[in-house]
């Protein structure tokens, strides 16, 4: 885990997947808060039954949600501003092929990436661009309140109270 320079502020990634008609949560090595590429390969090597879900806060700057299911791939991304401060965030528009905008063309929260990416879990692309752009959460409450909606707030939970000891 990496701390940033706020002290209650987290970089994580956790795995979460169906096991048995249950969720389970585990973290990620942190070193994957910053590979795309490697994150998606530890999702898909993830037993799961289904799909498997990929959840990382850097800080309290941005988070990114992922889901793999075979060979397709999901992937939003809170705000593509951290792009500008942030290896992970240039590697998710870089892979969503959006360019990474000029700071003087944007002034606030802008999302990117497939906002249905868990609409049929329950959690449809108002709630989610909602959440994305709330501005009094940081991302580590914005996935917690993610995986409460989608039904494995406690496994989440656990695996980041596993991670912060």
């Amino acid at each position: 885990m990496t701390m940033t320079d706020d002290e209650d502020a987290l970089d994580f990634a956790i795995v979460v997947y169906r096991e048995d008609d249950h969720w389970e949560a585990e973290m990620l090595p942190v070193a994957l808060t910053s590979d795309l590429h490697g994150l998606v390969h530890a999702l898909r090597q993830t037993p799961s039954m289904g799909t498997t879900i990929g959840m990382v806060a850097v800080g309290d700057d941005f988070f990114v949600v992922l889901r793999v299911f075979g060979e397709r791939v999901s992937v939003f991304l809170s705000d593509i501003t951290a792009a500008w401060d942030w290896s992970l965030a240039r590697q998710v528009l870089e892979y969503l092929d959006v360019p990474v905008p000029e700071e003087e063309d944007l002034d606030g929260v802008y999302p990117a990436g497939d906002l249905s990416i868990f609409a049929d879990l329950g959690l449809d692309e108002m709630e989610l661009g909602a959440l994305s752009g709330d501005l009094d959460l940081l991302p580590d409450e914005v996935l917690s309140s993610i995986a409460a909606r989608l039904g494995f707030s406690h496994p989440f939970e656990r695996a980041v109270d596993a991670a912060v000891g």
